[in-house]
C-alpha cells in the first residue's frame, strides 16, 4: 500500500505510510472544530475523520442558527493518501500546520454549505494521553492537542447566508489519534457493559490569554484524568510560537463545581477552579447561553457514527429544533455550551462540553440517565 507520503521521511514504524502501526480495528485519526458567537445563538461544528483499518473517511458540518440545528453528514472509502481530506463535497485543507485550516463544503443536495477558515491564535496545546481499560482490553489509548483560533468565510443554512467575522466567531480545534471505539459495535462483553462516564471539558478565550479544563471523574467525583493551562494569546498568526518555543503555564490541580438544571442532566452554571504551581488561583465561571448537540457531527449516532461502513460515497441531511430534544434520549447527552465565561475582571467567551452517563455522586446523577428527586 506505496502512497505518496512514502517519498517523506515520516515513517514511524517498518509499515508504509498509510498502514497505521497497530492493526486494531478501532484506530482512528480525526479533526475536530467548532465555531462560537454570542449572536443569533449561532455556533457550529465539524469533524473528519480517517478509519485506516475500516477502510472509511467520514465528514459532518453541523450549525444552529436560531434555535434549529442543521447536519450534514457524508462517507467514503478511504482513501490511501493521507492528504486526501475529503468526503463528496466537505473537504478540509491544512493551509499551514498549526496556523490555518480551510473548510469548504460545496453546494449541494443537503442546502449547507460553508466556506471557513481557522486562523490561530495561540499554540496547539497537548493534552494528557488517555488511556482506559475495560477489563483487560485497551478501549482507549489516545494522544490530541487542542488549539484556539478565529474564524472568517460564511455558512448557507436552505438559502440563508451568513457572514462569519473573526472578531464575532470564535472557536476551537483538536485533532486527536489512536484507538477509541468507532465503526460498528463489537459483540461480546461490551453490550452487557453499564458505563460511568463523567466528563467535562472548557476551553475559554479572553482578550490577551485563553484558559483550558479537562477532566474526567468517577462516581464519587475523584479525577481519573485532569489538566489546566493558562495560554498567551497572539493577534497576529506570525508570532504564535512553534516547537520547543511553545509556553504554556500547566496547573498544578483543577477542579470544577456545577449547578444543574433541575431534573436534568443540562449545565446552568460551571464554576472552574484552577492552581497554578505556584498557589495562584483562579475561578472562572461560565454561563450557558445556547447549546449544540454533538450528535450532529456523528457523537453517539446510530446511523451516522464515526467509521461505520457506507460504501463509496454516501452523505446526508437531518435537522431538529433544540427546544423540543428529549433531554432523557441517550443521543443527546453529549452537549457543547456556549458560555459566557468571567475569570476576575476579564469578560470570555467559551465553550463547556458535558457527558455523563451513569452514576455522579457530586451531581446527584444515578442509573444510566436518571436524576435525584425525579
Amino acid at each position: 500500500m506505496i502512497s505518496d507520503f512514502d517519498d517523506y521521511p515520516i515513517h514511524q514504524t517498518p509499515e508504509p505510510v498509510a498502514q497505521p502501526g497497530t492493526t486494531d480495528f478501532n484506530f482512528y485519526d480525526r479533526y475536530w472544530f467548532n465555531g462560537i458567537s454570542e449572536h443569533d445563538g449561532l455556533v457550529f461544528a465539524m469533524t473528519l475523520g480517517l478509519y485506516p483499518n475500516r477502510r472509511v473517511m467520514d465528514a459532518s458540518f453541523s450549525v444552529v442558527i436560531n434555535g434549529m440545528q442543521h447536519s450534514f453528514h457524508a462517507s467514503r472509502l478511504a482513501p490511501l493518501a493521507r492528504n486526501r481530506t475529503a468526503v463528496g463535497p466537505f473537504s478540509l485543507e491544512v493551509i499551514k500546520p498549526m496556523k490555518q485550516v480551510r473548510a469548504v463544503l460545496e453546494p449541494n443536495e443537503t442546502g449547507l454549505s460553508c466556506e471557513l477558515t481557522f486562523i490561530a491564535r495561540t499554540a496547539p496545546i497537548e493534552e494528557p494521553r488517555s488511556l482506559m481499560r475495560r477489563q483487560d482490553r485497551v478501549i482507549m489509548d489516545t494522544s490530541r492537542f487542542a488549539q484556539f483560533g478565529r474564524w472568517q468565510g460564511w455558512i448557507e443554512v436552505k438559502g440563508q447566508r451568513l457572514e462569519i467575522a473573526p472578531k464575532q466567531v470564535a472557536g476551537t480545534r483538536d485533532r486527536s489519534w489512536g484507538i477509541r471505539p468507532v465503526g460498528e459495535r463489537d459483540a461480546g462483553i461490551g453490550a452487557a457493559y453499564i458505563p460511568q462516564v463523567f466528563w467535562m471539558w472548557a476551553p475559554i478565550h479572553f482578550d490577551k490569554f485563553c484558559t483550558h479544563y479537562g477532566a474526567f471523574e468517577d462516581e464519587d467525583g475523584g479525577q481519573t484524568q485532569a489538566s489546566g493551562y493558562l495560554v498567551p494569546a497572539y493577534e497576529n498568526v506570525d508570532d504564535i510560537p512553534e516547537g520547543s518555543d511553545i509556553v504554556v503555564n500547566k496547573m498544578f490541580s483543577v477542579a470544577q463545581k456545577t449547578q444543574w438544571e433541575p431534573g436534568r442532566r443540562l449545565a446552568r452554571k460551571t464554576e472552574i477552579t484552577m492552581v497554578e504551581q505556584n498557589g495562584a488561583r483562579h475561578v472562572i465561571t461560565l454561563e450557558p447561553l445556547h447549546r449544540i448537540y454533538m450528535l450532529g457531527v456523528g457523537y453517539l449516532h446510530s446511523e451516522w457514527g464515526h467509521g461505520m461502513w457506507k460504501g463509496d460515497l454516501k452523505i446526508a441531511v437531518e435537522t431538529w429544533k433544540i427546544a423540543d430534544v428529549d433531554p432523557n434520549d441517550y443521543r443527546f447527552q453529549h452537549i457543547h455550551h456556549v458560555c459566557r465565561a468571567r475569570m476576575g475582571a476579564q469578560a470570555g467567551l467559551g465553550t463547556l462540553e458535558q457527558i455523563s452517563f451513569g452514576v455522579h455522586k457530586p451531581s446527584g446523577f444515578v442509573g444510566f440517565l436518571e436524576v435525584e428527586g425525579k
